[in-house]
C-alpha cells in the first residue's frame, strides 16, 4: 500500500511528461516565432496554413502525452500473472508476485512464504546420452506460481477475515500427507461458510500412534498470518463459545459442493455458533470455483509450512545429499500396511505373503476398494505396489547411472533387508535420513512417524528426480508441489503398462529399455494440466493453469 501511495503522489509532485516535453523540446522555439498580434504585417495565405499545422502539432503532442501518462501509470501496476523468483537465488531478493497486507500486521509477501527447494543440478559433460536424459529437467512452458484472486472474492474478504460469531473446528485422522489435505478441506470450508477457523485438531491414528499436535509439526503463526486475508484462524475458541453447544458431523458424502455445504451447516451454524467437522477427507469436490482453487494453492504450497526446528533438519539432510551431487528419491511404498490394504503379493516369497494373507483375513476392513478382484487382476490392472526389484530395473532402464545417489523415504520395509537386496544390488549408494543423520539429530522424533514423513517430504522436494512406487498422498503432494516451485522432475510409473513387462523373460535388456523409455516419456513431461482429464484431478496436483500462469515468449504463444 505505501508504494501505491507513493506512486500517487509522484502524478501530483512530478509536472507532466507532456509539459517537461514541451519546454525542452523544438516545439518551444517554433512556439516564441509566432507573430505577435500588436504587430501589422501585410496579409499572407501562408498563415492559415502555418496556424492549422501548429495547432495539429499540439494536439498531436497532447495524444503523445497523454499515452505516455498511460505506460507510467500500466508499468507500476502489478501484473496479473507476476514472476515466481528462480530457484536459483533466495526469494527474497525478488518482487512478490502476491502479497496481503491489514492494518494491525505486516504484509504477507506470497512469493517468500513458498519453500523453495535447492537448485536442480547442471547435467555433467561427463554423462552418457541415457544419463543426461535421466537428469535432464522438463520444460516448463513459462508456467509460473500466479494466486490473483478475483475482487469479488477479495471484497467479501474484509468481513469474513474479521468473523466472529461463527467458528470451524475439524478434526484430522491419518498420516501427515493426508492430513495436509484434509487442512487445506478445512480452510476452503471455512471460507465457504464465511467461519473462522480453529487450528485443526490431529487425531492419533491407529496406524501410525503418532500424538504431534498441529504447532508441533507446522508454523502456526505462519498459517495464521498467511491466511489472514481469506479466513480468520485461531489457536481455540473464544470463552465467548465454550458453552455453545456444538453441531458435530463425522459422515460427509463423497464430492460435496460449497452449495451443499452451505445447505447443510450454514443455518444451524448462525444458529449455535460452532460446528465440528471430522472424517472430511477426499469429501470435497474437487470442482471449485476458480477463487477456491487458488485457496486450496496457497494453503498447500505456502501457509502449511514444517516447524523451524523440522525444516532446519530436512534442510540439512537434502544438503548433505545434494552437496555430493543429483540424486533421485524414491518413495518406496513396501511398508506391511501397504501390502495388507493393497491386496497384492510382495514378491519375496511364499512365507511373507502368507503373513500378509493372514493378517489381511483378520482384518477384512483393511483392504482398500474392488475387493472381488484376485492378486493377479490388481497386478495386471496397476493396482500393486512396485517392487524393489522392479523399481531398480525401470530406473536403471530410463538411464539412472549405477554411482547415482538414491534417497529412500518411506517406512521401514515389510520383510527388511530382504526387501531392498534388488534394488542395492543394482544401486549401492541408497541412503535414508538415518544414514544421513548425525549423532542424536533424530533423537526427539524416533518415536514420531509424522515428523519422520515431513523429513522424508522435505529432502524428496530438494531432488532432482522424483518416483513414487505406488499412488497415494506424498506421491501427489510432492508431484504437485515440485510443479509449482520450478517443474522439477516427476516420474510416475505406469504400472498398468509395464507389469507385462517386467515379467516377460523373453525381451533383452536393451529391447526393455527402449520399451520402458517410449512409456514413460509421456508420464515424466511437466506441465502436466488439471483439465487435461475433466476437473477430478485435485488442483494440490496439478496445479495447472488455476496457480500457474503463463510468462515471457509462452505467453504469446499460448495454444
Amino acid at each position: 500500500m505505501a508504494r501505491l501511495r507513493n506512486i500517487k503522489s509522484s502524478f501530483i509532485k512530478t509536472p507532466s511528461p507532456f509539459f517537461t516535453f514541451l519546454l525542452v523540446s523544438p516545439f518551444t522555439s517554433l512556439l516564441s516565432k509566432l507573430p505577435s498580434p500588436r504587430i501589422h504585417r501585410p496579409y499572407s495565405s501562408s498563415r492559415p496554413r502555418r496556424y492549422i499545422f501548429v495547432i495539429f502539432l499540439l494536439i498531436l503532442l497532447s495524444l503523445l502525452g497523454l499515452s505516455q501518462l498511460r505506460l507510467v501509470s500500466v508499468s507500476q501496476n502489478p501484473s496479473p500473472c507476476p514472476s515466481f523468483p528462480t530457484l536459483l537465488s533466495p526469494p527474497t531478493s525478488h518482487p512478490p508476485f502476491a502479497s496481503l497486507s491489514s492494518k494491525n500486521h505486516e504484509p504477507v509477501v506470497l512469493s517468500r512464504s513458498a519453500t523453495v527447494p535447492l537448485p536442480v543440478h547442471p547435467v555433467s559433460g561427463n554423462a552418457t546420452a541415457e544419463e543426461a536424459e535421466f537428469w535432464a529437467q522438463p520444460d516448463g512452458k513459462g508456467y509460473r506460481p500466479c494466486l490473483d484472486f478475483t475482487i469479488q472474492y477479495r471484497k467479501a474478504s474484509a468481513k469474513i477475515s474479521k468473523e466472529k460469531q461463527k467458528f470451524l473446528v475439524v478434526v484430522v485422522v491419518g498420516g501427515l500427507n493426508q492430513q495436509r489435505k484434509q487442512i487445506v478441506d478445512a480452510v476452503v470450508i471455512a471460507r465457504i461458510l464465511e467461519a473462522a477457523l480453529i487450528v485443526p485438531v490431529l487425531e492419533v491414528d491407529q496406524v501410525w500412534k503418532d500424538e504431534s499436535e498441529f504447532s508441533e509439526i507446522f508454523d502456526v503463526d505462519h498459517f495464521k498470518r498467511t491466511l489472514q486475508a481469506d479466513v480468520r484462524v485461531l489457536s481455540s475458541l473464544p470463552s465467548t463459545h465454550l458453552s455453545s453447544k456444538p453441531i458435530i458431523n463425522t459422515q460427509m458424502p463423497d464430492n460435496v459442493s460449497p452449495l451443499w455445504i452451505r445447505t447443510k451447516f450454514l443455518t444451524e451454524l448462525n444458529r449455535g455458533g460452532v460446528l465440528i467437522l471430522r472424517g472430511i477427507e477426499s469429501k470435497l469436490s474437487k470442482n471449485l470455483p476458480l477463487d477456491l482453487l487458488k485457496l486450496r494453492c496457497k494453503v498447500a504450497f505456502h501457509a502449511l509450512r514444517f516447524t523451524s526446528p523440522i525444516q532446519e533438519l530436512g534442510d540439512k539432510f537434502a544438503r548433505r545429499m545434494w552437496i555430493k551431487g543429483p540424486y533421485i528419491a524414491l518413495h518406496l511404498r513396501l511398508e506391511k500396511d501397504v501390502w495388507v490394504r493393497s491386496g497384492c503379493l510382495t514378491g519375496l516369497g511364499p512365507k511373507h505373503d502368507d503373513i500378509i494373507r493372514k493378517t489381511r483375513e483378520s482384518h477384512p476392513q483393511l483392504l482398500t476398494g474392488r475387493l472381488n478382484m484376485t492378486n493377479t487382476n490388481r497386478r495386471l490392472a496397476g493396482l500393486c505396489p512396485l517392487n524393489a526389484l522392479q523399481v531398480a530395473r525401470l530406473i536403471k532402464a530410463l538411464g539412472a547411472p549405477r554411482t547415482a545417489q538414491v534417497y529412500r523415504a518411506g517406512g521401514e520395509p515389510f520383510g527388511g533387508a530382504l526387501a531392498l537386496q534388488a534394488l542395492m544390488r543394482e544401486f549401492p549408494n541408497v541412503v535414508t535420513k538415518e544414514m544421513l543423520a548425525r549423532e542424536g539429530e533424530l533423537t526427539p522424533y524416533m518415536n514420531r512417524s509424522t515428523i519422520m514423513a515431513a523429513l522424508d517430504y522435505i529432502i524428496s522436494l530438494n531432488s532432482d528426480v522424483f518416483l513414487p512406487s505406488h499412488g497415494g498422498n506424498m506421491g501427489s503432494a510432492i508431484k504437485g508441489h515440485r510443479a509449482y516451485v520450478g517443474h522439477r522432475k516427476f516420474v510416475k510409473p505406469n504400472k498398468r503398462g509395464m507389469v507385462r513387462f517386467f515379467e516377460n523373460t523373453s525381451i533383452s535388456e536393451a529391447e526393455f529399455r527402449s520399451i520402458m523409455n517410449k512409456m514413460q516419456r509421456r508420464y515424466q513431461r511437466q506441465p502436466e494440466k488439471r483439465t487435461k482429464k475433466g476437473s477430478s484431478r485435485d488442483v494440490i496436483a496439478y496445479p495447472v493453469p488455476e496457480c500457474m500462469c503463463r510468462h515471457g515468449i509462452w505467453s504469446l504463444l499460448r495454444s
